[in-house]
């Protein structure tokens, strides 16, 4: 386990006494504004004189007044790879390869810990991971499993707090301010949903509790795996300060790089620098810098409350300019997003590419289509060309990519024509035939050429 900095131990902060649980509950002053329930009507509702809880014990109530967020992050570790050695015990402390076929264009989804230590990272191609670790399981990613385990876990979640933002299917943010006076302290529901995320799955996370997403996001990161720390106002730079600026969200190699010739190699040094000297080396970024330097993030949490979009993305250990591996990524994710916009018999219409530099700018691509739709290779040929169109004007060094699908609609929406176009209908056999074999037998058993 990599050590942290010091935070006051791995217990820190834990000084105050379990709160009664919520089936006997001592309830302070009520601090709520107003109350709200957010479940069907056949979910009885209990008053418990501060929040409205369901008779499951899901808190559905949530406006505070006057008094500082309390936000976690968790994050499962490894979680693709974990999932795997869970289903295979057999596998347990064996290096783990999640990914594509290493005879094409296949790149690494996930790798376990035991595979980390020979350089095997993810968006790596898998050809190049089994050379950097030949003794590795290469295992198809199998993302209904996955989604599976996930969805698991966000009913822990939900016992809790309704105001979880989901990131991807392995991590997420939850504001549990107003969950307090329920369940004890934030480090102390924390440490419940872990451990009931340890027992109902199996599986280990690791755990970030802050004032904000942007400290609670790096306080997760600094003792993987299986790690719990909790950064406050109070020690938050004696935590930040000493860091390479590379642990800022944001940051990639590039960006990094550029400090670092400037002399700002730590989050105290970059904390400490004017806003001209940061802004002649990142420009418009520097401000945003400066503030998290500073432990700064107003960001709010957002539930997903209603399916407006579907999308898929992947951060990069370090940044990818080749376009090819680029490309296979950018596969890989149009065809996650098609099956499940099939899955959930929706269409859509128009497509957005998200792209993130390495010097910290983030910049969206997008294409409307005539005609909504959940075809595949219709997606693809259109996000081909929105990506094509972009690397041919501003192409670059990548940190992260991703692919997303708005304008939704069912399935069933729309004119219906009386004489349907034989070559739609030929690829919707084909996304029938594709989805009904990864259903079976998992996603490597099929690809689909770019």
């Amino acid at each position: 386990m990599r050590p942290g900095p010091e935070v006051q131990g791995r217990d820190a902060l834990a000084t105050e006494k379990p709160s009664p649980s919520p089936a006997g509950l001592t309830m302070p002053p009520a601090t709520f504004l107003s109350y709200t329930v957010a479940r069907a009507p056949s979910d009885r509702a209990v008053f418990t004189g501060c929040v409205l809880v369901e008779s499951r014990g899901n808190v559905v109530a949530g406006e505070v007044m006057n008094k500082a967020r309390e936000i976690i992050h968790v994050d499962m570790d490894a979680f693709y790879a974990s999932v795997e050695q869970l289903d295979h015990p057999e596998l347990k402390g064996k290096a783990v390869i999640v990914g594509g076929d290493p005879r094409g264009r296949g790149v690494v989804s996930a790798a376990s810990y035991e595979a980390r230590k020979f350089g095997v990272h993810s968006a790596m191609p898998t050809a190049q991971a089994i050379r950097c670790c030949p003794h590795a399981v290469l295992l198809p990613v199998r993302m209904e499993r996955y989604a599976e385990v996930s969805h698991a876990i966000r009913a822990i979640f939900e016992q809790y707090t309704p105001l979880v933002e989901p990131i991807s299917l392995d991590e997420a943010f939850l504001d549990v301010t107003a969950s307090i006076a329920l369940f004890g302290t934030a480090e102390q529901i924390g440490r419940a949903i872990k451990k009931a995320v340890l027992e109902q799955t199996h599986l280990t996370a690791s755990v970030g509790v802050a004032p904000n997403k942007f400290l609670a996001k790096l306080a997760s990161d600094l003792n993987k795996p299986d790690g719990f720390v909790i950064v406050t106002e109070q020690n938050k730079q004696q935590i930040l300060d000493p860091l390479p600026v590379g642990k800022i969200w944001g940051v990639g190699e590039v960006t990094e790089k550029a400090l670092q010739s400037h002399g700002i190699r730590t989050i105290g040094q970059l904390r400490a620098s004017s806003l001209e000297e940061l802004a002649a080396i990142v420009g418009n970024g520097a401000g945003e810098l400066q503030k998290l330097a500073r432990g700064e993030d107003d960001r709010e949490v957002e539930p997903d409350r209603q399916c407006k979009s579907l999308s898929s993305e992947q951060t990069f250990a370090t940044d990818i300019g080749d376009a090819t591996i680029l490309l296979s990524v950018l596969l890989g994710q149009v065809e996650e997003v098609a099956q499940r916009l099939r899955q959930e018999k929706l269409k859509a219409r128009t497509v957005t590419l998200k792209l993130r530099y390495g010097d910290f700018r983030t910049v969206t691509r997008s294409d409307t289509l005539r005609e909504a739709t959940s075809v595949t290779q219709t997606l693809w040929a259109t996000a081909e060309r929105v990506f094509h169109r972009w690397h041919a004007r501003s192409g670059g060094p990548l940190r992260l990519v991703g692919f997303g699908v708005s304008g939704l609609a069912s399935e069933q929406a729309g004119q219906q024509l009386l004489f349907r176009d034989p070559e739609k209908e030929k690829l919707k056999r084909l996304d029938k035939a594709v989805d009904e074999i990864r259903d079976r037998y998992g996603n490597r058993a099929v690809h689909r050429g770019g």
